[in-house]
């Protein structure tokens, strides 16, 4: 009795809460009473079941909790959700058919088969002049065709690549004028651009083109040092002596005003060009009788120029070459305090060795390449492996993998992933130019790192490259 007046305070407490279960009470049992008549037998046995299940959930909610018992609370959760299952699953009533219905035939009248004509077991036949939709099964590409795919991606157009050579020959050209006029003295030779942008290899954008300015050197006062042979210890850098200073003195060669140490100091040279770039040459007027916009780099180490066009923007980038003894030294001085190195480069080796070898075999190496070229334009982490790192991969690889046919492109992709990972993993890719070189040398351990890992996810992924 205690525990009914208890149960009867809390109802009370809940503004009347009893009084109302009381009363919703009532009206069910109305409901249940005058159900068959309304309703008819099953649909007072849908609405019986129904209403027992709402009257368990009302009296569970108000029924005394068992505070001893800690289950209690989520027992009840799980009894309600029973009950409202079996609300849900409760099956409806047939629906009453009307006198009309009965009239109507179940089935369509089957069409009469054509002579030839396999029957359908369905029964069911397509409306006349209905079209007929034929669900073709999804394809996967594979990773050839996806190669194939992206390389069409790649290609430049036409128009803007002549835009761009034509720009930047007509700069060359000025360029030359003014040495000629300013420099009378020294021996430069004719310009000429070189890049990947010219040699078909270029992907992604005409964005930037080098201009290679040629030095003369006498050969019989000058000769050359293998850094490897000096402090530097690299046999990527070189330096130009100055010879016989006793029987041929200073001011024998015009070249002799960057001497320093007795060595051609790349640097001096550079520091002499760029002062003319930036402080001589009237670029706004070039650039008005061009159709465009030229700014020469100020803050940057390397002899740049920005070139700013309706249709292009481009960069341009002078470098001072000296050729002698079968060698193509750059004016690229590493960083740091030794300034009369010469950068070897093999640039020019590496696009006629690759082209050399496509047209023997007809193989697909400058596509691969293009490709791979791409990839790491695309990939900053892989900005570094671009250019002369993947062609000497793509060399080294052609040693020892013969076919090189189209249909082969993806086995080679997924190869030179697989070299450029052992040669990340070692630190390590030697040129094929020049074995004692180590391309990989001038990289940061934490940059062989990132380069590796997503390489290495690549090789069984090949596709995440592509995106």
């Amino acid at each position: 009795m205690a525990a009914f007046w208890q149960q009867r305070g809390r109802r009370q407490e809940n503004g009347g809460l009893g009084s109302v279960i009381d009363g919703l009470g009532s009206v069910f049992d109305v409901l249940l009473a005058n159900a068959r008549l309304v309703l008819g037998v099953s649909g007072a046995a849908v609405l019986a079941i129904a209403t027992l299940a709402v009257k368990r959930l009302i009296d569970r909610a108000t029924s005394p909790r068992d505070e001893g018992d800690p289950k209690a609370e989520q027992k009840s959760l799980e009894e309600s959700w029973q009950d409202l299952a079996l609300i849900k699953t409760t099956p409806k009533p047939p629906k009453k058919q009307r006198r009309e219905d009965l009239s109507e035939p179940l089935l369509p009248p089957a069409r009469p088969l054509v002579p030839g004509e396999a029957p359908n077991p369905t029964g069911c036949s397509a409306p006349l002049g209905a079209p007929q939709v034929k669900s073709s099964p999804l394809r996967c590409l594979t990773l050839q065709e996806k190669l194939l795919s992206h390389s069409s991606q790649l290609a430049l157009p036409e128009i803007q690549v002549s835009l761009v050579t034509q720009l930047a020959r007509s700069i060359c050209t000025q360029l030359q004028n003014f040495l000629r006029s300013k420099c009378p003295e020294l021996p430069f030779g004719r310009l000429f651009l070189s890049g990947a942008l010219l040699d078909g290899l270029e992907v992604l954008a005409a964005d930037h083109i080098h201009l290679m300015l040629p030095v003369v050197l006498d050969t019989g006062l000058w000769s050359l040092i293998s850094g490897e042979d000096t402090v530097v210890r690299n046999p990527q850098y070189w330096m130009i002596k100055r010879m016989d200073l006793g029987y041929f003195p200073r001011g024998c060669s015009p070249w002799d005003r960057f001497i320093v140490g007795r060595y051609f100091s790349s640097s001096v040279l550079n520091e002499t060009l760029h002062k003319l770039l930036v402080a001589s040459i009237n670029w706004p007027a070039i650039g008005g009788l061009l159709g465009c916009a030229i700014y020469p780099v100020v803050a940057s180490r390397e002899l740049k120029l920005e070139v700013k066009h309706d249709q292009v923007e481009l960069s341009i980038t002078l470098f001072p070459v000296v050729e002698m003894e079968d060698k193509v030294l750059l004016a690229v001085p590493p960083e740091g305090l030794v300034e009369n190195l010469w950068l070897e480069s093999f640039y020019r080796a590496e696009v006629s060795r690759v082209k050399e070898l496509d047209a023997s075999d007809s193989g697909a190496r400058q596509l691969c390449l293009r490709i791979l070229n791409g990839v790491c334009r695309s990939q900053p982490s892989l900005h570094k492996l671009g250019g002369s790192p993947m062609t000497h991969v793509i060399l080294h690889l052609s040693d020892t993998a013969s076919d090189w046919a189209e249909e082969s492109l993806a086995d080679r992709f997924r190869q030179v992933l697989e070299e450029l990972v052992a040669s990340l993993e070692k630190g390590v890719l030697l040129s094929y130019f020049n074995p004692k070189i180590n391309l990989f040398s001038g990289l940061l351990e934490e940059e062989i790192d990132e380069m590796g890992f997503v390489l290495y996810r690549a090789i069984s992924e090949p596709e995440l490259l592509l995106k």
